[in-house]
């Protein structure tokens, strides 16, 4: 197991990392600005789920896999970056049909959930940042390294849970103001559309 002091290090970095902007917090303040408060957490909710399949990976050595395989890696992060490109599509119509009084139909929490899971696990990156960083803070004389891994991420996400959350509830009371105003929510939608082209894009020219 892995001592208390270490765990703490490590709990404190994971939390300044889900602070630094990236895909996966943007994606949640643009969920959490368009929909609500509810969509972002369940959004993060689907983002941790996806979290504990990188931390699997990398404890079953799966992750080394993708490293090694640029077909893989690949092919991950083109579904990946058509996946955003499918989302920014939907957002956009979204802010079309914000015009006059016509609001465009509110999606799921298993909906949102679910697009958590597919953002964060068409992202071959976080295999490779989780390959390359929970060893780190891993030590073979501290017991099994599955274990220890599977520790770590367990922290890791509770972490972005902390993070992640707080950022659902800032942007999505930020948000609220806009959702009010079909003009404003049409705005609200195309910028949440040129956001996910824009993680598309990042994605799509990303590099093991």
């Amino acid at each position: 197991m892995i001592d208390t002091q270490t765990l703490l290090a490590f709990f404190s970095t994971a939390m300044l990392l889900a602070l630094a902007p990236g895909p996966d917090n943007l994606f949640v303040m643009a969920q959490s600005a368009q929909n609500g408060r509810a969509a972002g957490i369940f959004v993060t909710f689907g983002l941790c789920t996806g979290l504990v399949g990188h931390t699997v990976a990398v404890a079953l050595g799966l992750a080394a896999v993708v490293r090694a395989s640029a077909l893989a890696f690949t092919v991950l992060k083109g579904a990946g970056a058509l996946y955003l490109l499918h989302l920014a599509w939907q957002a956009w119509r979204a802010g079309g049909m914000a015009d006059g009084d016509g609001q465009a139909p509110r999606l799921s929490f298993g909906a949102l959930y679910r697009r958590g899971i597919v953002m964060n696990l068409t992202n071959p990156k976080v295999s490779l940042f989780f390959l390359a960083f929970l060893p780190q803070f891993a030590d073979p004389r501290h017991g099994s390294m599955v274990a220890q891994f599977l520790q770590l991420g367990a922290a890791f996400i509770l972490a972005t849970l902390v993070v992640f959350g707080l950022i659902s509830l800032l942007a999505g009371g930020f948000g609220e103001w806009f959702r009010r105003s079909p003009a404003a929510r049409k705005v609200l939608n195309r910028t949440a559309a040129a956001i996910f082209v824009g993680l598309a894009l990042k994605l799509a020219l990303s590099e093991r």
